[in-house]
């Protein structure tokens, strides 16, 4: 089958439908999207809700509980012990299918009849009541979307890590402070895109170095101080004149850091041993096309933050664990197969349009199921029945589409309508990756909620913390901080008074959310553009670095995350294989 050239129905560019997307269609028989990649990507994310939380009270036991859902929600939400419980049956909710309403109609209204789970948790966590999105752990606090992981605070995506503060996809990782997209480093802070470093301090873009400092393009060194070759003593010298637990000096040493970022040499993308992959942070991966954040994966296309034997998917965010032949959707937790156009499932098969079912097979349009089969709408039939009513229901879905507020068509094979989607647009994830002004989100049919005043007032401002953590008693774990940035209220925690003591870090002088933007400041876009390599003659015309163009800039293109406008240098593989190596 040959390629096709469609308009996307949401933001009207045109999108390339390639061969071997037709043969993944028919594998799951589906109809081809009718979004453009990006597109999807930001209904996706707009199901998703991580890192904005409420406190409220379970709707069955009463107690305090912290939820990710607003007060004035319109759903039943449960703790998580209640929603795991046998005090209540999902079945119970159970509802006729209509042959006269569009089904994304009768799907909202079972959404808003069924208990849902106030935060996601899947598997066997420890002192993680302050976390979202986790999977076995333990002692997590304020950190959202981590994976066996231990001591971990104020961080996202974070894998198999333990004591990590403050970080941004990381995995492997131990002791780290300020990282973003790095792997197996080791007592490392501020070092960004580099891995298996050791002892290490404003990093960009370096592998296997131990005890280097604020420094770039490295492979394989030691005792490296601003990009310059050290011996041992004169190395320790020269970070003992730093005082590194001073924020004075801290914030010097940052602004130093922006600088040497912009000046490093950048290859086109962060892909480490992977076979045949287009997208950025992929690593041990093969035929990965146009994703981002995956390793361990195999057979993926247009998705994002895939792990651990993930394979045969397109279109999701939040996908791992051995689970295949997976399409458009959000976290399938551990072991799932052929399951379409859902969110949160759990080791279940044979699923289509269902949200939080788990240990569960042929389900259809369900909400919070947990081992059942052949249910439709949390109704429960026999096999026969579930086998000759669903065809019939396909067919309804292209006969009585669903249209939203602005006209998009969802027929079947179209994930959920975002304006379904139980959070507003600035709540969920989608707003960080795809921004847009509280009058646009109206404007494009999406919902918007501004945030709530914050209750607590400061006790201590920001500018009146000690300059040096070794000034710092241990009383300030009773002070509510101001801010520096946006005046919101934070606090430090006993667990990290204590890591930043032993690790000589000054106190932070702003809120977590604060930091949290900064750190994401630092990532590149889930997006791809097509560019060609920026190494020219006129630098390398007296080198034999680059023999295979002395007289002309470099020919090689190449898909990557930088964007045409930005001014880093952008190398393809082998000139910056023939820098850094």
């Amino acid at each position: 089958m040959n390629s096709e050239t469609k308009i996307c129905q949401n933001c009207k560019s045109q999108f390339t439908i390639e061969p071997e997307d037709f043969d993944f269609y028919e594998k799951i028989k589906v109809p081809p999207p009718t979004f453009c990649p990006d597109c999807r990507l930001q209904r996706r994310m707009a199901w998703r809700n991580e890192r904005t939380l409420y406190k409220d009270n379970c709707d069955l036991c009463r107690k305090p509980m912290l939820s990710m859902y607003s007060p004035e929600k319109k759903f039943t939400v449960y703790c998580r012990e209640c929603w795991y419980g046998d005090d209540w049956d999902p079945l119970s909710y159970g509802a006729e299918y209509y042959w006269d309403k569009p089904f994304f109609e009768q799907y909202q209204e079972l959404m808003e009849r069924v208990p849902r789970i106030a935060l996601v948790f899947y598997h066997t966590n420890i002192n993680a009541d302050y976390a979202n999105f986790i999977a076995d752990n333990k002692n997590i606090y304020l950190a959202f979307s981590v994976v066996e992981s231990e001591n971990v605070y104020y961080s996202r995506s974070v894998d198999k890590s333990k004591e990590c503060i403050d970080c941004l996809n990381i995995a492997e990782s131990e002791i780290c402070y300020g990282n973003v997209d790095g792997a197996r480093n080791y007592q490392c802070r501020y070092i960004v895109r580099s891995r298996d470093c050791i002892n290490s301090s404003f990093l960009f873009d370096c592998a296997n170095c131990q005890n280097c400092f604020l420094s770039s393009n490295l492979r394989n060194k030691q005792f490296v101080f601003r990009n310059q070759q050290l011996s041992r003593d004169q190395y320790q010298v020269e970070i003992h004149k730093l005082n590194l637990g001073k924020y004075s000096n801290l914030v010097i040493l940052k602004k130093e850091f922006k600088e040497l970022i912009k000046s490093s040499l950048h290859k086109f993308a962060n892909l480490v041993k992977t076979t045949n992959c287009t997208g950025d942070n992929i690593g041990n991966s093969k035929n990965v096309k146009y994703s981002f954040d995956a390793y361990e994966a195999e057979d993926v296309k247009f998705s994002g933050r895939v792990l651990m034997g993930f394979k045969d998917g397109y279109d999701v965010y939040g996908a791992g664990l051995t689970s295949q032949l997976i399409y458009e959707g959000v976290a399938t937790g551990k072991s799932s197969y052929n399951v379409k156009f859902f969110t949160y499932t759990d080791a279940s098969k044979d699923l289509s349009y269902c949200d939080w079912c788990h240990s569960s097979s042929n389900l259809f349009g369900c909400v919070s199921l947990r081992k059942k089969e052949y249910c439709i709408l949390n109704k429960q039939y026999s096999k026969e029945e579930f086998e000759k009513l669903l065809p019939k229901i396909v067919e309804h879905l292209n006969t009585l589409p669903y249209k939203d507020k602005v006209g998009r068509v969802y027929k079947y094979g179209e994930f959920f309508p975002m304006e379904l989607s139980p959070w507003t647009y600035n709540e969920t994830i989608a707003e960080e990756y795809f921004p847009m002004e509280k009058e646009d989100a109206y404007t494009q049919g999406y919902g918007w909620r501004d945030p709530d005043p914050y209750p607590h007032k400061p006790t201590l401002n920001s500018v009146d913390l000690s300059d040096d953590i070794k000034e710092t008693e241990d009383s300030i774990v009773n002070e509510i901080i101001g801010c520096a940035s946006c005046g919101r209220a934070y606090r430090i925690i006993n667990p990290e008074l204590e890591f930043l003591r032993q690790q000589n870090i000054p106190l932070p002088r702003e809120c977590q959310d604060c930091r949290y933007k900064e750190r994401f400041a630092l990532r590149n876009p889930l997006k791809l553009w097509h560019r060609q390599c920026m190494c020219d003659y006129q630098i390398y015309k007296n080198s034999i670095k680059h023999p295979y163009h002395l007289d002309s800039r470099c020919p090689n293109e190449f898909e990557t995350s930088y964007a045409p406008e930005r001014p880093e240098v952008i190398y393809c593989e082998a000139c910056y294989n023939a820098e850094v190596v």
